[in-house]
């Protein structure tokens, strides 16, 4: 009897053993793919960096170098249009980067910093998946194709920092809700002190990102409620209610008719009650194993409605005054969305990698058993309609949609195979593993990194730099006027040219450079974006133009429509040209003679 019972003793104690001996080797074979998956996401994220420079990143340093000079004053300094009043949207993004430029190694070291934070969005995307799917293995892969999607919004501008602070956000409301503690809740309302002055434009999406946590909370509230039954109970017992008090002045005649009404509604409230419990019961049913939507209730988002007025606030802990609340209005009142390329509306056909995005959420949403919370409904729905309304919201559809489809395979893969995953896992901490998954990562970010190979930071084929130089040599330029096209001003005013126009739209548009009439309703002001968008499209006669702004000189491309018809124009001498564009000077003198 007693050996029986120290057998028992030292079985139950080898099932401890191994049950520690697993959790231990599972433990570190966690740790031994998240330090994998990171180096091999840093990796590609690093190869997706392009290293010729977008033309905001131009003025980004101009803009800069002036702040750390003059401070921000609200004025322009860089068109030669008298007295337009600047924001400086972005300032501290633009601060950050000039001096990266002046200490740190010019355009190497804006190229290295850019590696640096594609790494960063890179990781923390891996970071939020993995916290949202509970699944490395798929975070790791759905991480790596998110980054390739984004490919064409990683660039030296602040939107890469606010990609980043938008994860941040994600991250930090998941944790909140599973354990709201302080520190997170600190790091919520940090976040837009951040975002408010490194890119204040999208200042309000910070607060679209609570959205679908308050909606999903909302409407499971409204269905713990049961409206309909306590609004129909309620009308019964106004019924009871009213028959009693007509009951007493009643004839003796009628007094049995009111008796049977009462009885009635007595009896509707019974079975109501009857009907409701068992509606109840078939309800919890359902919310234990919903057929497709996962409403939960977290009561720990009215702490986050808490959080998210005092954020309201913090746009207000900024130099540029009303900048982050009122950017994004003036914008949308002004024509500048509907001609810049990144704010048109999304053609679906030229997004094949879209469509597969979508593809894969309709398929698994409609033939998978996988169940879809609520809230990554309501990010996926919200934010494919606002990348419909304007490309650049792609860019939100791929992080935050992907984070929700990464949720949504994790499920399918824990239905149907999760030992695969665990074995594949095992497999891949291997030596043997993690050379084969290095170099396959390797052997993709060397492809996608190929076109970089001799590739320079200023495309001459873009920008003017040859001609930028022959204008500082052989011209007066800084007080010529010279008509120049919205995508390579940014360069011309970084070699301190003078322009008409240049890729910080707002600044050229009467919503931002001038005033509100009440009268009529609209800004007034000068809109130079307008007669650019005119002219350049031949809409509008380019000569009444340059007369309206006294131009002295033209430089555009040698394949641009403007370039067709001054160059027949005998008023319009070509004083320089190269490969890619040509610099005309307007006779002034010539014109007025002829006319």
């Amino acid at each position: 009897m007693i050996g029986k019972k120290q057998k028992e003793v030292k079985d139950k104690t080898e099932k401890k053993q191994k049950k520690k001996f697993a959790l231990t080797e599972k433990k570190s074979i966690d740790i031994a793919f998240n330090i994998l998956a990171i180096f091999c996401i840093a990796l590609f994220s690093m190869a997706i960096v392009q290293k010729s420079f977008q033309n905001d990143t131009f003025y980004t340093i101009k803009i800069g170098q002036l702040i750390r000079q003059n401070g921000i004053d609200y004025l322009d300094h860089f068109s030669w249009h008298d007295n337009l009043p600047y924001m400086y949207p972005h300032w501290l993004y633009d601060v950050i980067i000039s001096l990266i430029y002046d200490f740190m190694g010019g355009f190497t070291g804006i190229y290295i910093s850019t590696l640096i934070l594609s790494a960063c969005l890179g990781i923390v995307i891996f970071i939020a998946n993995k916290k949202i799917s509970k699944n490395q293995l798929i975070s790791f892969f759905l991480t790596i194709a998110q980054m390739y999607l984004l490919g064409d919004y990683i660039a030296a501008r602040a939107q890469l920092v606010t990609f980043i602070l938008f994860v941040l956000t994600i991250i930090f409301i998941e944790k909140f809700l599973e354990k709201p503690k302080k520190r997170y809740a600190i790091a919520l309302i940090i976040i837009p002190i951040i975002i408010a002055n490194v890119h204040s434009a999208v200042f309000p999406f910070y607060f679209v990102l609570y959205l679908p946590y308050i909606g999903e909370y909302i409407i499971r509230v409204l269905s713990d409620a049961h409206l309909a039954h306590k609004i129909y109970q309620r009308f019964l017992k106004y019924q009871i209610n009213s028959t009693n008090k007509k009951l007493k002045n009643v004839d003796k005649s009628k007094v049995s008719q009111y008796q049977k009404k009462l009885a009635m509604y007595t009896k509707k409230i019974e079975e109501s009650n009857v009907n409701f419990d068992k509606s109840i019961i078939r309800q919890n049913d359902r919310r234990k194993n919903p057929y497709k939507i996962k409403l939960e209730r977290n009561d720990n988002v009215l702490k986050l409605i808490v959080i998210m007025c005092i954020c309201f606030l913090t746009g207000l802990l900024t130099p540029i005054k009303d900048m982050p609340y009122t950017y994004t209005l003036r914008i949308m009142k002004g024509n500048t969305t509907s001609n810049i390329s990144e704010h048109l509306p999304l053609t679906l056909i030229n997004y094949k990698d879209l469509m597969m995005f979508f593809a894969i959420t309709f398929f698994g949403i409609t033939f998978t058993k996988i169940k879809i919370k609520l809230r990554d409904l309501f990010f996926i729905g919200g934010l494919t309609l606002l990348a419909f309304m304007s490309r650049r919201q792609v860019s939100m559809l791929v992080l935050f949609g992907g984070m929700s489809l990464t949720r949504m395979i994790s499920d399918f893969v824990d239905m149907y195979d999760k030992k695969g995953t665990e074995e594949f896992m095992q497999y891949v901490t291997t030596m043997y593993g993690e050379c084969l998954l290095i170099l396959f990562i390797f052997a993709i970010s060397y492809c996608v990194y190929k076109p970089n190979i001799g590739a320079s930071y200023v495309s001459e084929a873009s920008y003017p730099v040859k001609a930028s130089e022959w204008i500082k040599e052989n011209l007066d330029y800084e007080n010529i006027k010279i008509f120049n096209d919205y995508n390579y001003g940014s360069y011309m005013l970084y070699e301190d040219i003078p322009v008409f126009i240049d890729s910080r739209c707002d600044l050229y548009t009467p919503e931002f450079n001038g005033t509100y009439n009440k009268e009529k309703k609209k800004y007034e002001g000068k809109d130079i974006f307008t007669d650019y968008i005119d002219t350049s499209s031949i809409s509008k006669y380019y000569e009444n133009v340059f007369e309206k702004y006294e131009i002295t000189h033209v430089i555009t491309k040698s394949n641009s429509k403007l370039n067709m018809l001054v160059s027949r124009d005998k008023n319009y001498k070509k004083i320089y040209s190269d490969s890619n564009f040509i610099i005309y000077e307007r006779n002034i003198a010539n014109k007025e003679a002829n006319n």
